[in-house]
């Protein structure tokens, strides 16, 4: 079977240790060379800038910090991105609102999906 992420670098942007891990083990069973994480974000600020990205996963809600600091600084370097929340995602901030949400909880071919999306080819 074709793996979709095959030798693509991800950055997921997320504070919650179970979700971390069950969305690394998608993005490896898709076929990511790395995954990178964050719990913050100031992490994924310094990761950002010490690192190449193909795509990023992003929890819209750190702890109560939003991150779009963080988007700011993928779409700066024109890394492609999803926002992922277990929220309603109404408080998207204008900017962003066509960007990819991923609804929690969600499942590996959603992601898959939506990967597929911001990573045509």
């Amino acid at each position: 079977m074709a793996k979709p992420l095959c030798d693509r670098r991800i950055l997921v942007v997320e504070d919650e240790m179970l979700v971390l891990i069950m969305i690394e083990d998608m993005l490896a069973d898709l076929g990511c060379e790395s995954v990178t994480a964050a719990a913050t974000v100031k992490q994924a600020l310094a990761l950002i800038e010490a690192h190449d990205f193909d795509a990023a996963m992003l929890d819209m809600n750190l702890n109560g910090d939003k991150t779009y600091f963080v988007a700011d600084a993928l779409a700066a370097r024109g890394v492609p991105f999803v926002f992922s929340t277990g929220y309603s995602g109404h408080e998207m901030r204008d900017g962003y609102r066509d960007r990819p949400l991923l609804k929690k909880p969600f499942m590996d071919k959603q992601l898959a999906e939506v990967f597929a999306r911001l990573l045509p080819g």
